[in-house]
């Protein structure tokens, strides 16, 4: 059922004075209040003129996504056998491919479309609804696809275009028992046999075992295996290893027998995602044709002889990750969708259901009457938001560079630093987006009391297919310290290719200002930090303050984080690196404090595309929010460096308190701007309790709550 939208009892204004494009500046730390009442059609307008901020580049293909998650019913079924998801899940794979999304993520050449932006949104909009179909989906098309369209050659082609159609279904086979997140040790062995001219691929030990491989247990026929590579000599002996390889590797006849040689084994159940069939791969000395390694950065000829046009084995290694990376992307960005697939459910609920009233001669208030119920889901809703439109700059970052057709093999230095930003970014949105996934979903489960532990409410399914997320396709802990490496690397490359630890001769207003001029490649940003004057003076809803406050966070982290490790220049490795390890929570700080500027910073240009209005208002107190939140959570912080007194950070959690006041009665409206589709947020707890029980009815479910 569509649950009804309640009329505000307070109302919100901004200010009128502009600055940097028409951002407000306010002098008071007490937000201005939303205008008062707003009939339906305001409150459908807003949420539409939001939508619109929120979809980006590719708003029609989310909403052809949308329309197919209805049409088909696309949504989890606990109820489900594991056989039955799995063939349901794969079912609904290929209705997918029928919006033609899927093949945006294939060069013209290859038969696709070569719209990357479009298949990694279609696949994020999924996530809101299906996270077992956004797995399947990925793994076919982005990490089975991706890895044979992006690593492979011309002779890949006819075998990509079978993966792109779905009539070759793959799998992804990275990770090992033993080695996860560390890819450079991966054990898995291919050596070439100049007799037969083939690769012989080997499981030498236990922990090389492939392990949670999607796809492995049912369905795939073929593998993307990443293996070390060996080239004997004439005399057999094997040398050293060239490094982590990609082999393409058929693991099934076309019955579904495995493959002699090849062991296959099925992980059955798992936390979630019971529509995965993820399973284990051994291989006993399996023999594939030399024509079967992806050569795009590496080959070996007929005769044995291995070349590459990248000699560095690390650069070679990370160039042929770096090309990977959209498995990371989309696994964020599905998270961030299913986070706000929870919070349109809980809203809509605290806006429905009634506890506790005031008196008995009144009636029970709503849950987003309550204070506590405010804090617990606006603050989540304008992360939400900000998260949402960083992974919109990500993907449409990626989507640019891609398009641009540039030959990772002969990039120039600044391409090679733009790539490396952009991996770091997609690292730090990936951990941002899947933590704040796991938090989102959780909290919305206990803000919907006995009701959001129902299974076909959705929140408990969300919640167990989600959990993996912050360890899958990198760990949380390992993708924030690749994040606060590239800031070192960074800063470092704006003083000449200082090595990182050599920026400790610069004082902190130097460091200063080389972040301001790193992080201010739009102009909106730069005019804010220009504009900024007088901490002292000046409102914490000032979006110039905000920028200042936020910047000066990641600015001094990072810093003192350079003056900390400043010592293990003059080290041993093993006693550096244990140096470096004691200052390993240090490093994450700095990188959340990274995350957290990104967010801010997209959230101001979205902010300022937004004409004069009651949707612009809005979107400047959730952005307020989310800055106070992040204010509020860190004043301690604040407070040591003399960045804010007590007396600021107290305003800034009264501001939040009037914050959540003032954007309560306009909830519903925020996360209809999610346009989660129907079958997703109503789930059967949205029924109006006020239409179905008379007040003085006890609810079976009282009790619960």
């Amino acid at each position: 059922m569509t649950h009804t939208e309640k009329s505000p009892d307070t109302a919100v204004t901004s200010g009128t004075s502009d600055i940097a494009a028409g951002l407000t500046r306010r002098g008071s730390d007490r937000p201005a209040k939303l205008r008062d009442r707003a009939d339906r059609a305001v409150r459908t307008a807003v949420a539409a003129e939001l939508q619109d901020v929120l979809d980006g580049r590719w708003p029609d293909v989310k909403n052809r996504t949308r329309a197919l998650i209805e049409e088909k019913d696309l949504r989890p079924d606990d109820t489900l056998g594991i056989d039955e998801a799995r063939e349901r899940t794969l079912a609904q794979v290929h209705d997918m491919l029928s919006t033609g999304a899927p093949r945006g993520a294939f060069h013209e050449d290859h038969g696709g479309t070569g719209d990357i932006g479009a298949t990694l949104t279609s696949i994020e909009v999924v996530g809101g609804a299906d996270l077992s179909l956004m797995v399947k989906a990925g793994v076919q098309w982005g990490l089975w696809g991706g890895a044979v369209e992006n690593l492979g050659t011309a002779r890949h082609i006819p075998l990509i275009k079978d993966i792109m159609e779905l009539r070759t279904l793959g799998s992804f086979a990275m990770t090992e028992r033993g080695h996860g997140s560390d890819v450079q040790s991966l054990e898995t062995t291919a050596v070439y046999d100049r007799q037969t001219r083939e690769f012989v691929i080997n499981t030498p030990t236990a922990s090389a075992e492939k392990w949670y491989i999607g796809n492995a247990a049912k369905h795939a026929r073929m593998a993307a295996v990443f293996c070390q590579l060996y080239t004997p000599d004439e005399d057999g002996d094997l040398g050293e290893s060239h490094g982590v390889h990609c082999i393409v590797v058929e693991v099934r006849d076309e019955d579904g027998t495995a493959k002699p040689g090849v062991g296959i084994g099925d992980h059955l159940h798992k936390g979630g995602l019971k529509g995965v069939d993820n399973g284990t791969f051994t291989f006993d000395h399996v023999r594939v044709p030399r024509e079967n390694l992806l050569n795009r950065f590496a080959d070996v000829s007929e005769e044995g002889e291995y070349s590459s046009p990248i000699e560095s084995d690390g650069a070679r290694f990370f160039t042929m990750l770096g090309a990977l990376i959209r498995g990371r992307i989309t696994v964020g960005a599905a998270s961030g969708a299913a986070a706000r697939s929870a919070l349109a459910i809980a809203t809509g609920y605290a806006n429905l259901r009634r506890q506790f009233a005031p008196d008995d001669d009144l009636p029970e208030n709503r849950l987003i009457e309550h204070r506590k119920h405010r804090l617990r889901l606006i603050p989540l809703i304008a992360r939400s938001y900000g998260l949402q439109l960083a992974s919109n700059q990500l993907i449409s970052r990626l989507h640019d560079l891609e398009s641009a057709g540039i030959d990772r093999t002969d990039m120039t230095k600044e391409q090679r630093w733009d790539q490396r930003e952009l991996e770091a970014h997609a690292a730090a949105l990936k951990a941002a987006n899947t933590a704040h996934a796991t938090r989102v979903i959780q909290e919305c489960r206990e803000a919907c009391g006995g009701a959001g532990y129902m299974t076909e409410n959705l929140l408990t399914t969300f919640k167990a297919d989600s959990d993996v997320f912050t360890t899958f396709e990198g760990d949380n802990v390992v993708m924030m310290q690749l994040a606060a490496k590239e800031l070192l690397t960074g800063f470092s490359r704006e003083v000449g290719d200082l090595k990182p630890l050599e920026l400790v001769r610069f004082g902190l207003d130097n460091f200063g200002t080389l972040l301001k001029r790193r992080t201010a490649a739009d102009t909106l940003i730069q005019n804010l930090v220009d504009s900024f004057t007088d901490r002292e003076e000046t409102s914490l809803f000032d979006a110039a303050y905000q920028v200042e406050l936020l910047t000066e966070r990641e600015n001094r982290l990072l810093m003192s984080l350079i003056r900390r490790i400043r010592p293990a220049q003059k080290m041993e490795i093993k006693d550096a690196a244990a140096l470096v390890d004691k200052a390993q929570d240090h490093l994450l700080e700095c990188a959340w404090a990274h995350v957290d500027r990104i967010i801010l910073e997209a959230m101001l240009e979205a902010e300022a595309g937004l004409p004069d209005g009651q949707a612009k208002e809005i979107m400047e107190q959730v952005r307020d929010v989310f800055v106070l939140d992040i204010i509020h959570g860190n004043s301690g912080w604040y407070q040591e460096q003399n960045l804010l007194t007590g007396t600021r950070t107290k305003a800034a959690r009264a501001a939040l308190n009037d914050l959540v006041d003032s954007l309560g009665p306009w909830s519903q409206t925020l996360v209809d701007a999610f346009a989660v589709p129907g079958n997703i947020a109503d789930v059967p707890l949205m029924t109006d309790y006020d239409d179905m029980v008379p007040r003085a009815q006890t609810h079976p479910a009282a009790g619960m709550h």
